[in-house]
């Protein structure tokens, strides 16, 4: 009888590195396909969220842009009645 998990292990059969089972094939393309799976959904919400950050910031650059146009619309419409009068 084994007495520590050293002994034990060393008793055992050695594992081989090829599954045995078609079973064990799967899980393994499936543990793999979840792993990539998982990249790819961060990859792809990463994305979105420089999209959405890039928006907000062009937003933000529109209305800058808007106030500045409409002040100098502003100064041109009050030039140009100061020099109609």
């Amino acid at each position: 009888m084994p007495v520590t998990t050293r002994d034990y292990e060393a008793r055992r059969a050695p594992l081989s590195a090829v599954p045995t089972k078609v079973n064990e094939i799967k899980v393994e393309e499936t543990a793999e396909m979840l792993l990539y799976e998982e990249l790819a959904k961060a990859r792809i919400q990463d994305l979105e969220e420089g999209v959405r950050a890039q928006r907000v910031r062009g937003h933000a650059r529109a209305v800058r842009a808007a106030h500045r146009w409409s002040r100098v619309a502003r100064w041109a419409s009050k030039r140009s009645q100061r020099l109609q009068n």
